[in-house]
């Protein structure tokens, strides 16, 4: 026991769990970081970071063999042959569908941060103020005021890229340079912010590294090359990700210990000391169990694992999970709506184009129901857009030679692309629970997702297509062009929800600062913790949190409460 004991546990090495590791090891506490997934060292595995498109033998994409054998996972746009090993085949770790649910994964150290979209935005005060205000979810047992400095202390820390724009629906940060638009973006821009009073179009905000701050290059992080292979792992650290980060800054402490392969399979929970003592892991190669001790365990393995890990943790005192006195874990998760997506064409600007990539589009913050109810449905959407010059124009039918020559010899015209993030609202009936016969490789229960559409997402869709049109069209754009993709969800890999936050015991799992109101050692701060989606990119409310809760924790486990 003395040898698996430390100060804390995390479960996850993903966004939100790196940072848990960093803040507890740079705050003094002997951390051990729990990733069922391998291990990924940062440039060292990352296989493909440099290799060239022709040395793929497919291009890049994928054998029609792997995609029947991987219908889930292959939806996702990142899912290639140059990344495909950062990613959860669907043969791996079953779970059940009730209804269609695309769940994305990655397995290893560092999760999904190898993974992400790297879109960051922080929410405004009326994203914490909306679910008390118009009735539906709980009221945020938060507000901004209480997560602004959270927000600068991370985005100063991994480096955003933006303009100060002095919208109040999107606060501003502590901002890098921004991108650039194009000629054709900044036209769209201008006359769609001129013709609407409550809609501004901005450069998008990412985690890009575009000027390096002196701390950046201290960490090893370089500038962003914007060569669109981040999927790949980035050898730059360019790109903000707990491999080339926060792991790195943890372990410079001396006070982490990373231990892959580790298949939580629950948490413990002493009846008698009346809080969690650890956590039960199953190694996942020789299927060995052994058990971690710790004063405070944060539980980050992103949301529905998490929902399921305290699903699986029951106790005499908690016989359906852990903290799940009012029957609330795992209900109430929620996504966010990428259904809708728009179509033009540009004419005119034949003499302009654009040189070199950009890993951020255009975006303009949600409009709906912004600071009362005035829709037919809840809530909102951010909206999303670029605009190239690109294609082959006829040489995909042609010959080469001649023929290839003559098809590329036509001009292209600019292409414009739209599409929407919206909010869902979480609801009881869209939940996970755990399967009672099903079980892993592990021996633990498989998790069945119950999880759909409802009334207020296609009307939401339906503004946010109209609305759309109708903005490309006052911007000078034709033959725009409608589409529900039909998606299901989980394929926008912003599932939230289940151990939610709120004010009342009855009504929520955790408290203002990520406690369980029923085990409070218990620190959940990962996307299972979110009471709303909002309509911005989750993550950064993520890292904010999870810097917050463990300032909380220390002090916590100072004053010998926990």
């Amino acid at each position: 026991m003395n040898n698996n004991t430390f100060d804390a546990i995390v479960i996850g090495s993903g966004i939100s769990g790196g940072w848990a590791a960093k803040e507890l090891c740079e705050k003094g506490l002997k951390t051990l970081v729990l990733e069922r997934g391998r291990n990924v060292r940062h440039k060292e595995d990352y296989p493909t970071m440099h290799t060239p498109p022709w040395e793929f033998p497919l291009r890049g994409q994928l054998s029609l063999k792997v995609k029947q054998e991987n219908p889930i996972v292959s939806r996702c746009y990142a899912f290639k042959d140059d990344a495909d090993h950062f990613f959860v085949k669907d043969n791996e770790h079953p779970y059940i569908q009730d209804k269609p649910f695309d769940w994305i994964r990655g397995y290893q150290v560092g999760g999904k941060s190898l993974l992400w979209a790297r879109q960051v935005q922080r929410w405004s005060k009326y994203d914490f103020e909306g679910p008390g205000r118009d009735g539906f979810a709980v009221d945020w047992p938060i507000r901004y005021e209480d997560i602004a400095p959270w927000y600068s202390y991370v985005e100063h820390f991994i480096g955003v890229s933006g303009n100060k724009d002095g919208l109040d629906t999107l606060p501003d940060g502590e901002f890098l340079p921004a991108w650039e638009m194009n000629k054709v973006e900044k036209t769209i821009q201008e006359k769609v912010n001129a013709a609407y009073s409550d809609r501004k179009f901005i450069i998008g905000r990412c985690a890009h590294l575009t000027k390096p701050a002196p701390h950046h290059q201290a960490q090893g992080r370089g500038q962003c090359m914007a060569r669109s292979l981040c999927q790949r792992g980035c050898p730059f650290g360019a790109y903000f990700s707990s491999n080339s980060s926060t792991l790195p800054a943890a372990e410079a402490t001396g006070n982490l210990s990373i231990k892959p392969h580790s298949v939580v399979h629950s948490i413990i929970y002493d009846d008698a000391k009346a809080k969690a003592t650890g956590v039960r892991v199953i190694d996942a190669e020789t299927m060995e169990t052994t058990e971690y001790y710790a004063k405070v365990i944060f539980v980050n393995a992103s949301a529905l694992n998490s929902n399921l890990i305290l699903l699986n943790s029951k106790s005499k005192r908690f016989p359906n999970g852990l903290g799940n006195d009012n029957g609330l874990l795992g209900t109430h998760i929620a996504f966010h709506n990428y259904r809708g997506t728009l179509s033009a064409k540009m004419d005119g600007f034949m003499e302009d184009y654009y040189y070199g990539r950009r890993p951020t589009a255009i975006m303009m913050p949600n409009f709906r129901n912004v600071k009362q109810q005035e829709m037919d449905f809840l809530r909102g959407y951010m909206t999303f857009y670029s605009a190239g010059r690109g294609g082959w124009g006829g040489a995909r039918n042609a010959d080469f030679g001649p023929g290839f020559k003559e098809a590329n010899s036509e001009a292209m015209p600019w292409r414009v692309f739209m599409m929407m993030q919206g909010e869902t609202i979480p609801k009881a009936e869209n939940r996970v629970y755990l399967d009672e016969k099903l079980k892993d490789k592990w021996g633990i229960p498989q998790l069945r997702v119950d999880v759909g559409y409802d009334e207020n997402d296609d009307l939401s869709l339906k503004d946010f297509l109209n609305q759309g049109a109708e903005m490309l069209e006052k911007a000078g754009c034709k033959d725009v062009k409608q589409n529900d993709s039909g998606q299901a969800p989980g394929l926008d890999i912003h599932e939230m929800g289940g151990v939610r936050m709120g004010k009342d015991p009855e009504t929520s799992l955790l408290g203002k600062y990520h406690q369980m109101h029923a085990c409070p050692n218990v620190y959940v701060t990962d996307g299972a913790s979110m009471t709303s989606t909002g309509t911005q990119n989750p993550s950064l409310t993520y890292m904010a949190f999870t810097a917050r809760a463990v300032d909380h924790a220390v002090k916590a486990l100072k004053r010998k409460d926990l």
